[in-house]
C-alpha cells in the first residue's frame, strides 16, 4: 500500500509537469507553434504567390522630390514680329505638329504695306544696279566721269543694304521674298512652329489683335521629358552622375519608372537650399507631361541580401514573420517564421530570419495578414 501511494503520487507530479512545460513551452514560441490553413480552392481564390526566398540589390538611397522638365531647346514659344489679327487657327492643345507646320494664319494692313514697300525698294534697286553698271563700263572705258561712277555705286550700294534689310524682315514673318519680287502679295501669313512636339498651350482666339513678340502658343517635345530632382544639401555628398533613380508620379499608379542622373547643377536654388539633379528616364510609359510632380530615390549603393514583397511580411506587436508553405495532401499549412525588417526598398524589404530553414523550402510571397488572422482564429490552424 505505501509502495502504491508514492507510486500514485510521482505519476500525478509529472503529469502537473508535462503541463506546464507545454504550456510554457507555447508561451516561449508564441504563433510559431501555430499554422494557418487553407483549402486548395481558398488557395487559388486569394490567388497566392509562392516562391522560394529571393535575393535582391537593396540600395542606400537618397530620398528626392521633383517634377518632370524638358531642356530648353526642347520647348518653342509662337510669337509673330508684328501686330495683327489672328485669321486661323490649325492646331488645338494635344495636338502634335512637326518643325515647319503652319500652326495659325495671320493678317493685317501693315502685313501687306511691309510687301509693297519691299517691291518698291527692290525694283528701285535695280534701276539702281542698271545705272550703276552703265557708269561703270564708261568709268572702264576712260570716257565717264569718275565721281558719276562713284555716286552710283554708293547709291546702289545702299539700296541693296536696304533690300536686303526688309527681305530679312519679310524671312522673320515666313513670306517668301521671291514671291513678292514677281508680284505676289501676300494676304495673311503663317506662324510656323520652330520644333517637332506637341501644342501645350494655345493663348489666342479668332480675330484677336496681338502685339509684337505676345505669347501665342506654346510646343514642347515631351520625347526628351526627364527628372528633374532637388536634393538637400546635407545629402549632396551622395550624388555622382551615372547613378539611378526610381520615382513614382501620380497618373501611374503602382508602377516605377526608372532614371539615371546625366548632370548635377553645380549652384544652389534657395528656400530650401537644395541642387537641381537631371536624370534621363529608361523606361518613359504613358502621358508624361512637363509640370507632373515626383517622388524620387536615387540609389547611393547596393547590397545583395534576402528580401520579401512588404505583402509578405506581417507584424504582429513588435514582432514580424513570414509564412513557410507546404503542402498537405490537397491544402496547404503556412507556419509562421520570425524575422527581423530593413530598410523598405520600393515593394521589397530585407530581412533577416531567426530560425535556419531548408534551401528548397517555398514561402508566401503575399496575403501574410490574412494568413496571420486565420491563424489566430485558431480554426484553421492546429498545434504540434
Amino acid at each position: 500500500m505505501a509502495i502504491l501511494i508514492v507510486t500514485t503520487a510521482c505519476t500525478d507530479s509529472k503529469s502537473e509537469g508535462s503541463e506546464v512545460s507545454e504550456e510554457n513551452n507555447e508561451e516561449s514560441t508564441g504563433v510559431t507553434v501555430v499554422e494557418a490553413m487553407l483549402t486548395q480552392r481558398q488557395f487559388d481564390a486569394l490567388q497566392m504567390n509562392i516562391d522560394t526566398v529571393q535575393t535582391r540589390n537593396i540600395s542606400g538611397y537618397v530620398e528626392a522630390n521633383g517634377q518632370l522638365e524638358v531642356p530648353p531647346q526642347n520647348e518653342a514659344t509662337i510669337t509673330t514680329a508684328v501686330g495683327a489679327n489672328v485669321v486661323s487657327i490649325e492646331v488645338i492643345e494635344g495636338d502634335a505638329v512637326k518643325k515647319g507646320q503652319s500652326v495659325a494664319y495671320i493678317s493685317h494692313p501693315n502685313i501687306i504695306e511691309r510687301q509693297t514697300a519691299y517691291l518698291n525698294a527692290y525694283s528701285n534697286s535695280q534701276l539702281l544696279k542698271k545705272s550703276f553698271d552703265r557708269q561703270k563700263t564708261l568709268y572702264d572705258a576712260g570716257v565717264g566721269s569718275g565721281a558719276n561712277y562713284q555716286s552710283a555705286d554708293a547709291e546702289y550700294t545702299a539700296s541693296l543694304a536696304m533690300v536686303n534689310g526688309m527681305e530679312a524682315q519679310l524671312l522673320q514673318l515666313n513670306i517668301n521674298a521671291a514671291g513678292v519680287r514677281k508680284g505676289t502679295i501676300y494676304q495673311r501669313v503663317a506662324l510656323r512652329s520652330p520644333i517637332e512636339g506637341f501644342v501645350q498651350k494655345v493663348n489666342v482666339r479668332m480675330g484677336q489683335y496681338v502685339e509684337p513678340q505676345s505669347d501665342l502658343m506654346n510646343i514642347v517635345n515631351t520625347h526628351h521629358v526627364h527628372a528633374d530632382l532637388m536634393v538637400y544639401e546635407k545629402d549632396v555628398y551622395k550624388i555622382s552622375v551615372g547613378q539611378k533613380v526610381n520615382f513614382n508620379i501620380q497618373s501611374l499608379k503602382g508602377k516605377e519608372l526608372t532614371a539615371k542622373i546625366y548632370s548635377i547643377s553645380k549652384t544652389f536654388e534657395e528656400g530650401p537650399k537644395a541642387l537641381h539633379v537631371h536624370a534621363e528616364i529608361d523606361n518613359k510609359e504613358g502621358n508624361l507631361i512637363p509640370g507632373m510632380y515626383i517622388q524620387g530615390r536615387i540609389l547611393t549603393d547596393e547590397n545583395r541580401v534576402i528580401a520579401f514583397p512588404e505583402g509578405a511580411i506581417a507584424v504582429d506587436g513588435d514582432k514580424a514573420f513570414v509564412f513557410r508553405a507546404d503542402p498537405e495532401g490537397e491544402d496547404w499549412s503556412f507556419k509562421p517564421m520570425e524575422v527581423t525588417r530593413g530598410t523598405k526598398d520600393g515593394e521589397w524589404i530585407p530581412v533577416t530570419f531567426l530560425e535556419e530553414y531548408e534551401d528548397n523550402v517555398q514561402f508566401a510571397m503575399n496575403n501574410a495578414y490574412y494568413l496571420m488572422a486565420e491563424m489566430k482564429k485558431g480554426d484553421a490552424g492546429h498545434s504540434h
